[in-house]
């Protein structure tokens, strides 16, 4: 008898359903929110230095040149964010890190709702705020998955519960596209606030299903590499990660791509600012981010599950770099609109799916300590190290070449790194499946 097509796709047991819903409604959630934040806050950004750019050191900087600047920014306000994490998860894990994180969220949500996005100011603080948002309810999110599941189930569950995130993604997105000339900042911020208030409770109600069906302690993790590190616990992700050569090769998937994604996306801001219409900017934007998502949705729902069942966690680690490889290819031979959002779409369409699925099951291996303090180091402090590494470059080739078209010249940049990704993606690939147990 020929198996249920939706069965195989989507190959969860009975008993694992209610946390499976649940936790895809958590990351659609977050999702949503992020990419209705995205977009807005580009935008304001991008438009508040259209007219007379930001002056820095002698030069005045484009509105895509200013991006860079923020996200150096974001670099130290990751680090404290990091820091923040690691100590609050000593005492606080689950629904009651979702808990915590989410009132700050909702506070400052708050704080933006009476003092506005728009001015000196605010717009720099906005633009924090979008990518700090992320940063704290994605390493929640998946901090409490991580914590909740078996290495067996992840190769299973995963594919269907980041699902959850890319149809977010698609939905924010398109929601933003077609309503972002009828809808204020106000208005969006109040619906984020909203959907905070469903995101804690559905954390709510998934602890308690993990409290009903607790995943077995991993075993597989070497004793040195699980113990507590003794210390500050700030700092304490970065000791685990010090001595673990399996999570350093995670280290080296998670910087290189952050450094490749980050040149990638200045490539795609600085063609649109060049090439679009000031008034048609934001369309663009949430036009390129609409496709993408809903590539990623679709890639998620048809192949993603199909892919990690076929070659495992290790063979899907390897798909995205050779992908982004050939795309920066594109993008050196062309550098216009229509390349630079495929670029864009091609790098976050397959981050969202299958390489996060992907990226994520290497964590379930490891110890608690790992998934919470280590994992929290390496999402949130090495991700903005090496975005601020990327702006370095960005604005340094910008400044030496000031013809738009000379951008094309990060590309063999990209190109360089993803090939250090890849050989980082299989040795961490060759461990996961020596721990685990993967065929």
């Amino acid at each position: 008898m020929a198996k249920n097509p939706i069965k195989a796709l989507l190959d969860v047991k009975k008993r694992e359903l209610p946390l499976v819903g649940l936790m895809f409604g958590y990351f659609f959630l977050v999702i949503t929110v992020f990419w209705i934040l995205k977009p807005i806050k580009k935008t304001a950004f991008i438009g508040h230095f259209s007219d007379g750019g930001l002056p820095l050191f002698g030069e005045l900087l484009t509105g895509a040149q200013a991006e860079l600047v923020a996200k150096v920014l974001n670099m130290v306000v990751a680090l404290l964010a990091a820091l923040a994490f690691s100590a609050l998860a000593r005492t606080w894990r689950r629904q009651a890190l979702t808990y915590v994180f989410s009132a700050f969220c909702a506070l400052s949500l708050g704080a933006f709702l009476l003092a506005g996005t728009e001015g000196g100011l605010s717009v720099w603080l906005f633009y924090l705020f979008g990518d700090l948002f992320n940063t704290l309810m994605l390493a929640t999110f998946f901090a409490f998955l991580n914590d909740s599941v078996s290495p067996e189930a992840a190769k299973r569950i995963y594919g269907p519960i980041v699902l959850g995130g890319v149809i977010g993604g698609a939905f924010g997105s398109t929601f933003v596209r077609t309503q972002i000339s009828v809808l204020d900042n106000a208005d969006w911020l109040w619906i984020c606030l909203g959907l905070l208030g469903l995101i804690v409770a559905i954390a709510w109600a998934a602890g308690r299903e993990v409290q009903k069906n607790p995943p077995p302690e991993p075993a597989a993790a070497p004793a040195s590499e699980a113990r507590d590190p003794a210390g500050s616990p700030a700092l304490a992700g970065a000791r685990l990660v010090a001595r673990s050569r399996y999570l350093m090769a995670i280290v080296t998937i998670v910087g290189v791509y952050e450094l490749v994604s980050t040149l990638i996306d200045f490539q795609f801001t600085a063609t649109i600012e060049a090439l679009v219409p000031t008034a048609e900017q934001g369309e663009a934007f949430s036009t390129v981010y609409a496709v993408t998502n809903v590539f990623a949705m679709v890639f998620q729902l048809v192949f993603t599950g199909a892919v990690l069942r076929a070659i495992g966690v290790r063979g899907a680690l390897l798909v995205m770099p050779l992908v982004v490889a050939t795309a920066s290819f594109g993008y050196l031979v062309a550098p216009v609109v229509l390349v630079a959002g495929a670029l864009s779409s091609s790098d976050n369409g397959l981050n969202y799916s299958l390489n996060q699925s992907a990226r994520e099951a290497l964590y379930t291996v490891t110890s608690r300590t790992e998934k919470y303090q280590a994992k929290a180091f390496i999402d949130m402090f090495v991700q903005r190290f090496a975005k601020a590494l990327a702006v370095g470059l960005s604005l340094l080739i910008t400044i030496i070449f000031s013809d738009f078209e000379d951008i094309r010249w990060l590309s063999p940049i990209v190109i360089v790194g993803a090939a250090f990704w890849f050989f980082a993606a299989r040795a961490a690939g060759r461990e996961f499946r020596a721990r685990s147990g993967e065929g």
